[in-house]
């Protein structure tokens, strides 16, 4: 005869069944929801052990730094691709880019505005009344052939647009400004890099 303790009931044992699984909690991964990985595997998604921590604040930032330079290395890599996800807001989408096949396809007067502020800023420093003069005229000549070739960078961007993308949600006064910008900018300096060269079909 078993004697019962005062506050505790007694539990019916139970026995499993014969064809139960006893294995089936250690194949699920009880805890985890999902099957252990193999090793195999495991090591497959692994790159490599993980690089120690720095132990002082020069190594801190010496890492830091080449972390950032080769986040800058590839960003630019996808600049240079043309890649759109990797253009700041303001160069993105379809119209945008057109507008800027349409600049680097052309012979902008823009282009040289720096070349001829130089001369002319130089022209102002030498001692002749009839240099400055000549200076003056040259400037003020130029400015007029800016304006004009503007105008017509105006025009036909205006025109390519509704003929190849008629339905652009950005305003045409924007976009058209935005091509002027580009066109005063030195070839090589401009960005996004040029994807087309002179006289190119876009």
């Amino acid at each position: 005869m078993k004697l019962r303790l005062p506050g505790r009931r007694s539990q019916p044992e139970t026995t499993p069944a014969p064809s139960a699984d006893l294995s089936a909690p250690f194949a699920t991964g009880v805890g985890k929801g999902r099957p252990t990985p193999r090793r195999a595997e495991a090591q497959g998604r692994r790159q490599g052990p993980p690089p120690p921590p720095p132990t002082t604040r020069r190594e801190a930032y010496k890492r830091s730094r080449e972390q950032q330079l080769a986040a800058r290395g590839s960003q630019r890599a996808a600049v240079l691709s043309g890649d759109e996800s990797a253009l700041p807001v303001r160069d993105r989408g379809p119209a945008r880019r057109l507008v800027r096949d349409i600049v680097d396809t052309r012979r902008n007067a823009g282009s040289a505005f720096l070349i001829v502020a130089a001369l002319v800023l130089l022209g102002y420093f030498i001692p002749s009344p009839t240099v400055q003069s000549y200076t003056v005229f040259v400037w003020f000549a130029f400015f007029i052939v800016i304006l004009a070739d503007s105008f017509v960078l105006g025009r036909k961007i205006s025109r390519v647009l509704a003929e190849r993308q008629p339905d652009h949600k950005e305003k045409t006064r924007t976009l058209v400004w935005y091509g002027v910008s580009r066109a005063t900018m030195v070839r090589r300096w401009r960005f996004p890099k040029p994807q087309l060269g002179p006289n190119d079909q876009y």
